[in-house]
């Protein structure tokens, strides 16, 4: 294949596209990638650069990974796509089978959509819908942790508000409130503190609004876009044991944990909960296709079945159950008993947790704290803020040196791709550091 010419190509992009969560008044020209392999991305000048977010927190396994091409491939030659409302096909079943057999917790139904905003949006319509399918009308109010991001469309937007990034919609959003987040790190003195703080706080939620709550969803363990904010296996616990006491649904949008990103297969695995509802996208299908699901239990999705449509769930996409889609995903799946996988996820978790030490020492760098593969600190003088000063800066920076480090405000952080090597994580290190060098500077 020849490769394109970059000026034609950042010309022709200046002119027709328009890119997301970008300022085109200000943003520099975007980089023109030819191709992927591993944990590199390569870009029209020939330069290669260490792709240390999984281009937007999705190819877990890495690029252009020669068992997924094959299955991608094979399924293109066989069926590329078939209606979902009254047809179905094998690949659609084998990945329903085999997500709910991974997920447990008595979650068996699957509904599919595109992205982790549409799995999210048809969670909480499922949830509005089983308060009226059951009788339950003054249920109509959703929670969610205050910095939670669950995605761009409307319901999601509304359930983000404690994001920050929505203010302009909110006069179109249905009603929701954020509940207290209690963030932690690395030898944070004040968790349990926090967490009694949170909790409690929760508690008079509950007390004011509970009965009139639809469902609580949350992003268990790990805050993406709030800045890579985590907090414990047992203060989500004992959120979602409030919230399930008071008869609330409980969401859980594992649309960036899942999938062996905080050290297990799913987030919510660590506290032993059982959602009523869990989101699922990017890493489904290893950065390759847009697909998400929408898991609920067996109980959940009866309260749907009947003798007229007015209960069924009225919510569809043209690309539902794509088998090109489900074909990638069930490969890989396939890939994490094949490759050993989790030997992997390991390994990495291992190697962030040893360079804790001189994170705490350095300077310029508060709350260093490690999560499965996910690695992150703030900076003590940086600026809040989606695209701060600094992360521009350090954005830039990194991008020379060959490394696609996107820090988020203040916040610095690492989520690489299963396949890095340590010689790779290495150079991911060095990098890093030398760049809050040049930001003193």
């Amino acid at each position: 294949m020849q490769t394109p010419d970059k000026q034609d190509l950042i010309a022709r992009d200046a002119l027709h596209v328009w890119h997301p969560y970008t300022q085109h008044g200000t943003e520099s020209d975007p980089v023109a990638i030819v191709r992927a392999s591993g944990a590199s991305l390569f870009d029209a000048d020939g330069h290669e650069m260490l792709d240390l977010i999984s281009s937007w927190w999705t190819c877990i396994h890495g690029h252009a990974h020669p068992a997924i091409n094959k299955a991608l491939c094979d399924q293109a030659n066989q069926l590329e796509h078939v209606m979902f409302a009254g047809f179905t096909h094998q690949g659609a079943v084998d990945l329903a089978q085999q997500v709910t057999k991974v997920l447990g917790a008595g979650l068996s139904r699957v509904f599919y959509s595109d992205n982790g905003s549409t799995a999210n949006e048809v969670a909480l319509k499922m949830a509005y819908q089983y308060c009226r399918n059951k009788g339950d009308d003054k249920r109509t109010i959703f929670l969610s942790f205050k910095g939670d991001y669950h995605g761009d469309t409307m319901g999601a937007m509304a359930v983000s508000r404690g994001s920050g990034f929505f203010k302009l919609f909110e006069g179109l959003m249905c009603e929701a409130r954020t509940i207290p987040f209690a963030a932690t790190f690395s030898g944070d003195r004040q968790r349990e503190e926090k967490e009694n703080k949170a909790i409690t706080a929760f508690a008079q939620i509950l007390d004011q609004c509970g009965d009139q709550t639809a469902a609580l969803i949350l992003e268990p363990l790990m805050q993406g876009a709030a800045g890579m904010q985590f907090c414990t296996p047992d203060f989500l616990r004992r959120v979602v044991e409030m919230a399930q006491a008071r008869g609330i649904i409980v969401i859980l949008d594992e649309v960036a944990t899942g999938f062996g990103r905080t050290g297990s297969f799913f987030a919510f695995q660590q506290s032993g909960i059982r959602p009523d509802i869990v989101c699922l996208s990017k890493g489904l299908t290893a950065g390759y296709m847009a697909l998400s699901m929408t898991v609920v239990r067996e109980d959940f999705f009866q309260e749907f079945a009947g003798d007229t449509f007015n209960k069924a769930l009225a919510h569809g996409h043209s690309f539902t159950g794509n088998p090109l889609a489900c074909a990638v995903a069930l490969k890989s799946l396939a890939l994490f008993e094949e490759e050993n996988t989790f030997a992997r996820i390991a390994m990495i978790e291992q190697r962030h947790k040893q360079l804790l030490p001189t994170l705490q020492e350095h300077p310029l760098i508060e709350k260093p704290r490690v999560l499965g593969t996910v690695l992150a600190f703030d900076l003590r003088e940086g600026a809040a803020g989606y695209k701060s000063n600094e992360s521009i800066f350090l954005r830039d920076w990194y991008l020379q040196q060959g490394l696609n480090i996107r820090p988020y405000g203040k916040t610095v952080y690492l989520m690489p791709p299963y396949c890095i090597s340590k010689e790779q994580i290495d150079t991911a290190y060095d990098g890093m550091l030398n760049g809050l060098s040049q930001l003193r500077k």
